[in-house]
């Protein structure tokens, strides 16, 4: 046993030993998964609180403090694994602001196992920063991933407002209850504020459901936790306190909701470096749409679904190729990248949209009439011909036609292609710069009315008869 004079206690002429005078002990935070006291004090009332009764080891850390530090370790590795992710894909700088909450907390567990600095109140005040920095960092790399953050002011402001009162709450009026409820409903709070700035949409993944979910639970967990287990009376001692029911429900609850937390985020991670990959395979790069494959593999079982009408559009580019041998392919690659950007801009946000190879391209529209799609192809063709571009005259104008078929129940892709491809060839043949929507054989009995706004465009869209549509597949396109 080794005796330690309490000079806090004689500086303020105490007559008895408070546990509230030693608030490295009472430092609770959001990521305090695994860890237990520093050191497990048995203090017993001295006359003046002169002294206080420590159990030591002989040689190094105690076995409570030994085993306070398999949380940092745990932290490192998943700070490790942040920083690796992120040295692969340096274009998710959420990574790093994870990795930092896992260091900040290391550091914050640290300076109370190892009592640096040696100052009780000091102690507290300096590893409350560090825990909230970590909470913060936490929630603010989580948001930045959904590209929903907080902002750095809000950031340091939270982190001040937080420090700020657990410093009031152990130099100017000591009062353990009071830092135990800062801290826990102050990191329940930012968590919640990230949780619902996170809500998914609603196609959104299921691995952001998850994340959504266990950060929202690993928030509200805090108030009732807190308020159940402490209620309004802390323990009267550091030994109390390390066997109170607050403190292991502390540890348990925060041992589950922060592994599975972490381990989502992971996964989360993983998920967004894999669509990017999938994006890069299935995308087109200089247009920003999907290529061939990744339209189809998105289209297919889509058709596959019983849905509503679903109607395909396709569209080629007229004289693509003369533009390439008057004005380089330079002005191609600019008039490709252009029609992308109409495409990505002036499409419904649940339509589909893919490059087929060339200047040919094709739209799903989903839940919407035949009418209406080509409402929306009469935009595109409108926007495209008013485009002007740096390496064309302005003189001549890039104009694109197309062919709209819509889906038949149970019809695979390749069959509404065909179709929609024989309409394309039959705006093509009769000018070009026009779009084609009908049903051969039954034009008469079905009205495929145009909207009120669409119908300005008389002209542009011909409703052809069987023998024009047989008469054009024959006809070159270009």
């Amino acid at each position: 046993m080794s005796r330690i004079r309490c000079s806090h206690c004689v500086q303020r002429q105490h007559v008895r030993y408070n546990f509230s005078n030693y608030p490295q002990y009472s430092l609770p935070s959001v990521w305090h998964l695994v860890f237990l006291f520093p050191r497990t004090p048995r203090a017993s009332t001295l006359r003046g609180c002169e002294v206080m009764q420590v159990t030591t080891t002989m040689n190094g850390l105690s076995p409570n403090a030994t085993m306070a530090l398999i949380g940092p370790g745990i932290l490192a590795v998943f700070g490790i694994a942040f920083v690796c992710a992120w040295s692969i894909e340096k274009k998710r700088p959420y990574l790093l602001l994870l990795a930092l909450a896992c260091g900040l907390f290391g550091l914050g567990a640290c300076s109370q196992v190892l009592g640096w600095p040696g100052d009780a109140y000091l102690n507290a005040v300096v590893s409350g920063l560090l825990y909230t920095s970590a909470v913060v960092a936490a929630a603010e790399g989580v948001l930045l991933r959904a590209r929903k953050p907080f902002g750095w002011p809000l950031d340091l402001a939270i982190v001040a407002a937080v420090t700020g009162l657990l410093w009031y709450y152990a130099y100017v009026t000591p009062f353990l209850l009071a830092r135990v409820y800062i801290q826990n409903f102050g990191y329940g709070a930012i968590l919640l504020m990230a949780a619902l700035r996170l809500r998914p949409i609603a196609n959104a993944r299921r691995v952001d459901r998850a994340l959504f979910w266990i950060l929202l639970l690993l928030a509200l967990h805090f108030f009732p936790r807190t308020i159940l287990t402490i209620g309004l009376k802390a323990p009267a001692d550091a030994r109390s306190f390390a066997m109170s029911s607050f403190w292991q429900v502390l540890q348990l609850s925060l041992a589950v909701l922060g592994a599975a937390f972490a381990v989502t985020i992971m996964a989360a991670t993983v998920a967004d470096i894999v669509d990017d990959l999938r994006h890069e395979r299935d995308g087109d790069v200089l247009t920003g749409v999907l290529n061939r494959r990744g339209f189809e593999s998105r289209v297919s079982p889509l058709l596959a679904r019983a849905s509503a009408s679903r109607v395909l559009v396709l569209c080629d580019l007229d004289h693509f190729k003369s533009v390439n041998d008057t004005y380089g392919h330079g002005a191609g690659d600019e008039v490709l990248r252009t029609f992308g950007a109409i495409l990505r801009d002036g499409l419904p946000a649940d339509a589909i949209a893919g490059r087929l190879g060339g200047e040919e391209f094709a739209i799903l529209l989903p839940d919407i009439a035949i009418g209406d799609a080509a409402g929306v192809a009469e935009r595109i063709r409108t926007t495209l011909e008013r485009a002007r571009f740096a390496t064309i005259p302005a003189s001549r104008r890039i104009t694109a036609s197309f062919g709209i078929a819509e889906h038949r129940d149970e019809e695979p892709l390749r069959d509404l292609t065909a179709r929609a491809d024989q309409r394309l060839y039959a705006a093509k043949s009769h000018g070009r710069n026009r779009i084609v929507a009908s049903d051969p054989a039954d034009t008469p009995a079905r009205d495929h009315s145009l909207s009120p706004s669409f119908a300005s465009t008389a002209g542009t869209v011909a409703w052809l008869n069987e023998r024009e549509l047989s008469l054009s597949r024959s006809s070159p396109r270009r």
